[in-house]
C-alpha cells in the first residue's frame, strides 16, 4: 500500500519535482550540461558485455568505491563498469580519478518515468549499491527486471532505523531487492535483519580500503616553502559555524610561543627557559563546499584576521592568519601539508566526515563531539589512541596548543592512525570474496 502511494505521489508530483530540480539547477546544485541524466536520459551508449552498475550517493561513498573499481578491473577484465552519483561535487571528484573506460552518469531522480528510462537504456547485469540511500522506484525497477543487487557498506543509524521500523513492511519490500547485504558494523547488521533484509553479513567498512587522496607534488613543495617554520593546523571540510570556532581558536593561539624543542648551545633566538621560540601558527580552513569561499572570507575578516584565499592565488605571508583553501579536490594536498587535522562537520550537528582519509596520510586527528555518521570508526580510532575527541572550542584550543608543542604526542597519534588505517584495508579482499558468486559467471574474461 505504501509502495503504491509513493509511486502514485511521485508520478502525480511531476510538476513539483520539475520545479524543485529547476531551482537546484539555478542554484548551481545540478549540472547544467548533463542535467538530462537526472531525468534518466543517458549521455553515453551502453558498452557491450557484462555491465556492473555501482551506485554511490555522494563524495564519501564515491571515494570509497574507487579502490573496489580498481580490483574489479584487475580481476574481472571482461566486465564493463557504470558508476552513478547524485551530486555535482561527487561527479567533479570522479572526473579526475575514474579510469577512462569507466562510465559515469548522474543517478536519475526517483520518479518512475526517469528510473525506467535509465534501466531500459543501461540494462545492468549486476548492481552494487554503496551504503544506504534507498530509492524505492529505482529499486523496484531493479526487482522487476530480476537484476541481482548487492548492498555494500550498508549503513543505518539508530534514527533511520526507527523511521524505517514504522513502515517495516515497506522496508522489507525495498530491502528484498538485495540478494546480499554487507554492513559496516554488527549493530547495523542487526537493524537490517530486523527490517527483513536477508542474508546480511557484517564485513567492515569499505572506507578503510579507499586509496589515499591524490595531490599535486609541486603545490605541496611551494606551500611548505611559503609556510616555513610556522606551526600549522588544518580544519578540514568545515560547515557553517565551524569557521567561527576556527577563528576563535586561532586568536587564542596567536602570539603563543610553541617551544618544546630544546636549543643547542649557541643557537638563537632563545627565551628565558633556554628553548627555541617559534612563530604564531598558521590556520588552514578547507570549507566542505568551496562555493562558500566569499562567505567564509568575509566572516574571518570581520574577526580581524588576515586571510589569504587559494581560489585567488593569494600568497601566504608572515602576517597571514588564515589560509582559506576554497577550492575543490585538494584535501589530499592539505592533509599532507598539515601535521594536525581537525575534522569538520563534527562541531555542528552534521555527523562528521571520514577520518580514515587523513589517517592514511599520517596526520594527528582531533574530532569534535558530533561524529555519529562515523560512530564505529570513531570508536575504533579512540580505542587505538589514533585520535583525540574534544567537546567544544575551549577544549579544542587547549588540545591544539598541547599537540603543537608536543611533537612526541603528535607523532604517536599520527603513527597509531596510520597503523589502524593500514590494518583495516583487508576489508576490500573480504568484499571481493563475498561478491564472487555473482561475478564469476558473467564478469570473467
Amino acid at each position: 500500500m505504501i509502495s503504491f502511494a509513493y509511486r502514485w505521489l511521485t508520478d502525480l508530483g511531476a510538476p513539483v519535482i520539475d520545479l524543485y530540480l529547476r531551482r537546484r539547477l539555478a542554484a548551481g546544485r545540478e549540472d547544467a550540461v548533463r542535467f538530462a541524466e537526472r531525468l534518466g536520459q543517458a549521455s553515453r551508449p551502453r558498452p557491450d558485455g557484462f555491465l556492473i552498475w555501482c551506485h554511490a550517493a555522494s563524495v564519501g561513498e564515491a571515494a570509497s568505491l574507487l579502490a573496489l573499481l580498481d580490483k574489479l578491473r584487475d580481476h574481472y577484465p571482461a566486465a564493463r563498469l557504470l558508476v552513478t552519483t547524485g551530486t555535482v561535487t561527487s561527479a567533479r571528484m570522479l572526473e579526475g580519478r575514474l579510469p577512462s573506460e569507466v562510465v559515469h552518469q548522474y543517478v536519475p531522480v526517483d520518479r518512475r518515468a526517469y528510473t525506467q528510462r535509465f534501466l531500459d537504456h543501461w540494462k545492468p547485469d549486476l548492481v552494487l549499491w554503496i551504503e544506504s540511500e534507498l530509492w524505492p522506484n529505482l529499486l523496484q525497477g531493479i526487482r522487476e527486471r530480476l537484476i541481482p543487487a548487492i548492498l555494500l557498506n550498508g549503513r543505518m543509524s539508530e534514527k533511520s532505523f526507527r523511521q524505517w521500523y514504522r513502515v517495516r513492511s515497506w522496508a522489507k519490500e525495498i530491502l528484498g531487492t538485495f540478494s546480499l547485504c554487507l554492513t559496516q558494523t554488527e549493530a547495523e547488521r542487526g537493524r537490517f535483519v530486523t527490517l527483513g533484509a536477508k542474508p546480511v553479513r557484517c564485513i567492515g567498512n569499505l572506507k578503510y580500503a579507499a586509496n589515499p587522496l591524490p595531490y599535486d607534488e609541486a603545490a605541496l613543495v611551494a606551500l611548505r616553502a611559503a609556510i616555513g617554520d610556522r606551526p600549522v593546523w588544518l580544519m578540514a571540510s568545515t560547515h557553517r559555524g565551524e569557521e567561527t570556532i576556527a577563528a576563535a581558536v586561532h586568536k587564542q593561539m596567536k602570539g603563543t610561543e610553541f617551544h618544546s624543542v630544546p636549543v643547542d648551545a649557541g643557537t638563537t633566538p632563545i627565551n628565558g627557559d633556554g628553548v627555541k621560540s617559534t612563530p604564531s601558527p598558521l590556520t588552514i580552513i578547507v570549507p566542505r563546499h568551496a562555493v562558500r569561499g566569499d562567505e567564509v572570507a568575509t566572516l574571518l575578516e570581520v574577526e580581524g584576521l588576515s586571510v589569504a584565499r587559494r581560489s585567488r592565488n593569494e600568497a601566504i605571508t608572515a602576517t597571514t592568519d588564515i589560509y582559506l583553501a576554497d577550492t575543490m579536490g585538494e584535501l589530499g594536498l592539505f592533509y599532507r601539508l598539515s601535521p594536525i587535522t581537525v575534522m569538520g562537520g563534527s562541531f555542528v550537528p552534521v555527523g562528521g566526515h571520514n577520518p580514515v582519509e587523513p589517517a592514511q596520510l599520517g596526520g594527528a586527528l582531533i574530532l569534535g563531539p558530533s561524529m555519529f555518521n562515523f560512530s564505529e570508526i570513531t570508536r575504533e580510532f579512540l580505542h587505538q589512541r589514533a585520535a583525540v575527541q574534544v567537546q567544544g572550542a575551549n577544549e579544542l584550543g587547549f588540545t591544539l596548543k598541547h599537540l603543537l608543542a608536543d611533537a612526541e604526542e603528535r607523532n604517536n597519534l599520527s603513527r597509531n592512525a596510520k597503523l589502524l588505517a593500514d590494518e583495516k584495508r583487508h576489508v576490500l579482499g573480504d568484499i571481493l570474496q563475498a561478491l564472487e558468486p555473482w561475478l564469476r559467471q558473467g564478469a570473467r574474461s
